[in-house]
């Protein structure tokens, strides 16, 4: 199996195997501020961090919902309005529990309440996930590279919760410079068999180590993983690599 490269080229899939244990270092990025529409989040990031070839900037759908302008105005009060804005970023309501909505959205997402989300934004808007998250994870990373000189890939990320397991956790809804799937198909295990399965989706890996020193109230929309396998360092794309189509979904 092949990885299509930013020059055209390809990778084979053996070139991601794993040989030994690596040390990651996960750092968050102080300093970041509010963000407005049409702030340059590049900008503001490399204003405020030293980064390295390799790094893995991971920001947050928030701020980048911010920049963006995804941000609609809400009555708080008024549960009515906040399911008109649901409906409206949804092409498909898969359940509802109370004031509980799970629908896909137009990105092929699967979550909560389409990710119309009301915390860490101003009283009276909701924030919006992004038109295009790995287009957004592209224009950081592009930034990034016009402002610092370094090799980076980006990750957008946003908290989902789970089928079957409670709790949330932070995923990647969007990356660019980073393979969102490394395929282990072919490659061998610890003892020697074939892998004939695996699937690692490294992007949400990274993500959710990410959120664990970004928290959720701490006001840390920025982090950096550091230490990366450099054979993982390609293309990358959320919608085109983790996304499961409909025909090999057994839930839907």
């Amino acid at each position: 199996m092949t990885s299509i490269e930013e020059d055209g080229s390809t990778v084979d899939a053996a070139v991601t195997r794993v040989h030994a244990p690596r040390t990651l270092t996960v750092l968050p990025v102080t300093g970041i501020g509010e963000i407005r529409k049409g702030d340059d989040l590049a900008t503001i990031i490399a204003d405020v961090v030293e980064l390295l070839d390799g790094d893995v900037v991971v920001v947050t759908q928030k701020i980048v919902s911010k920049s963006e302008g995804r941000m609609v105005p809400i009555d708080p009060d008024d549960p009515a309005d906040r399911l008109r804005i649901i409906e409206s970023e949804s092409v498909r309501v898969l359940r509802r529990r109370g004031d509980l909505v799970i629908s896909e959205t137009r990105h092929g997402f699967i979550c909560a309440n389409a990710g119309v989300d009301l915390s860490n934004v101003e009283h009276g808007w909701a924030a919006l996930l992004p038109e295009d998250s790995d287009r957004s994870a592209r224009r950081i990373r592009d930034g990034l590279r016009a402002a610092t000189g370094r090799e980076v890939a980006v990750v957008v990320s946003d908290t989902f919760g789970r089928a079957w397991r409670k709790g949330v956790i932070d995923v990647a809804i969007g990356c660019a410079g980073l393979a969102a799937v490394v395929d282990l198909r072919g490659t061998e295990d610890a003892m020697g068999r074939d892998l004939v399965a695996t699937e690692v989706c490294v992007a949400d890996e990274v993500a959710s180590a990410a959120e664990l020193v970004m928290g959720k109230a701490s006001s840390v929309p920025v982090a950096v993983v550091r230490g990366i396998d450099p054979a993982w360092l390609r293309r990358g794309s959320v919608a085109e690599e983790i996304l499961r189509p409909p025909d090999e979904d057994l839930f839907r």
